[in-house]
């Protein structure tokens, strides 16, 4: 089965570009990197383009909020030649702190921002001249000044509530999940693959260590950081399944921060979210994963300990079999 890695938020961008000269040795399908507020997205995954040769590599996520749809097309088209066809454009709506706070932009109206942002980026990328008029973007005129290597790259949204979900089914290639618990993962790709066939990924936080104790509280702590600070997760977990263990995690971080709200973390809300313990652990933990219908888990790189220690023992636990 395929299966790829994310280089987070987490690592620097030395490690990641060493990191990504390792993988791209090995049979991994592709290399994800984040944008948050730190590394911008499209100059690193150009970086990464000239360390591997055959890995695809994808954006998990560029927001919507902090470009134009045609300086989106314009990075997309840029990094496609650069990669030689590699590029796998993953696009969301981020969260309204990020949005408001740090872009100083409204989030309004996400779900149809980004339907016309995604015909906006497919319109761009044909190489004809766009003449668009929507609930949001009116563009007159517009022509990508450099021939595309590709007409269609894939675009892959990230989604949690229904209405993204459908209409990612619906528009996109494929769909990016984080922070799903299995249950309804399964329930959800079932249902909606049904419908149409789209590439599945998920994104899924990954805890690999000989001591398993430490790498169990560290994905505890990576959960109980997203539960606490984002509320879009906090409210959908909420929702299915874990709403004593958000509660209690949240309030305690309204209290005391970070410093012990990831105690409350329970043992079934890690095993449904994330992938930690000893090697052959995760590997077992993984199949979990595989088998509600995901096409790619993306293992998001969690260090514990030295960080190089850690990323190549994750790189032997899942990749090098």
């Amino acid at each position: 089965m395929r299966i790829a890695c994310s280089l987070g938020s987490l690592l620097s961008v030395d490690q990641i570009l060493a990191y990504s000269s390792l993988l791209s040795k090995t049979n991994l399908d592709s290399i994800w990197v984040p944008e948050t507020w730190g590394m911008e997205n499209f100059s690193m995954l150009s970086a990464i383009a000239s360390k591997t040769h055959k890995q695809k590599l994808g954006s998990s996520i560029v927001n919507i909020y902090s470009r134009s749809p045609t300086v989106i097309a314009m990075g997309a088209a840029t990094l496609d030649t650069i990669s030689n066809q590699r590029i796998i454009l993953g696009l969301g709506t981020s969260s309204v702190p990020i949005v408001k706070d740090f872009h100083g932009n409204k989030f309004q109206n996400p779900v149809q921002r980004i339907k016309e942002y995604v015909e906006i980026i497919r319109l761009s990328l044909t190489g004809k001249q766009i003449n668009y008029s929507g609930q949001i973007y009116n563009l007159k005129g517009f022509t990508l000044l450099i021939q595309p290597k590709r007409k269609s790259i894939p675009i892959y949204l990230a989604a949690i509530n229904k209405k993204m979900v459908e209409l990612t089914w619906e528009i996109a290639d494929g769909i990016i999940f984080y922070l799903r618990p299995i249950r309804e993962l399964k329930e959800t790709i079932s249902k909606m693959q049904s419908k149409k066939k789209i590439d599945v990924t998920c994104q899924i936080i990954t805890c690999v260590s000989e001591d398993g104790d430490l790498a169990i509280q560290r994905a505890k702590k990576t959960l109980a950081f997203y539960i606490s600070v984002g509320k879009i997760y906090r409210e959908f977990l909420e929702k299915n399944g874990f709403k004593n263990e958000t509660s209690n995690i949240y309030d305690e971080y309204k209290k005391s921060g970070f410093k012990s709200n990831y105690e409350l973390v329970s043992e079934s809300m890690l095993n449904s979210l994330a992938i930690a313990g000893v090697p052959n652990d995760c590997k077992k933990q993984l199949q979990n994963f595989k088998e509600t219908g995901i096409d790619l888990p993306i293992i998001q790189f969690n260090p514990v300990g030295k960080t190089d220690e850690s990323f190549k023992l994750l790189i032997q636990t899942f990749v090098d079999e």
